[in-house]
């Protein structure tokens, strides 16, 4: 089945598509997709993943189509920053 994958460090933006076996999972994909091995700093024991814009667990299962994605850590609380004039 196709899958894509997206990560973005904040500096360069990835999206590959990805041939992968049925049954596969989140964790499969960021292995096949080899994006561990580009960006070094992605800890998944810290940052978050989901599919489409939710967030979900790095052993669920993806079905055809499906975009992983590899979020960043977020670097300020957002109750605290100062709001921003636009």
């Amino acid at each position: 089945m196709n899958v894509g994958i997206a990560y973005d460090n904040g500096k360069k933006q990835v999206w590959l598509k990805l041939e992968v076996p049925d049954g596969s999972t989140v964790r499969d994909v960021i292995d096949l997709s080899k994006l561990l091995e580009k960006f070094p700093e992605i800890d998944l024991q810290s940052q978050k993943v989901g599919i489409f814009g939710r967030a979900t667990k790095l052993d669920a299962v993806v079905t055809d189509g499906n975009r992983v994605e590899v979020y960043r850590p977020i670097i300020a609380d957002p109750e605290t920053v100062e709001r921003r004039d636009r």
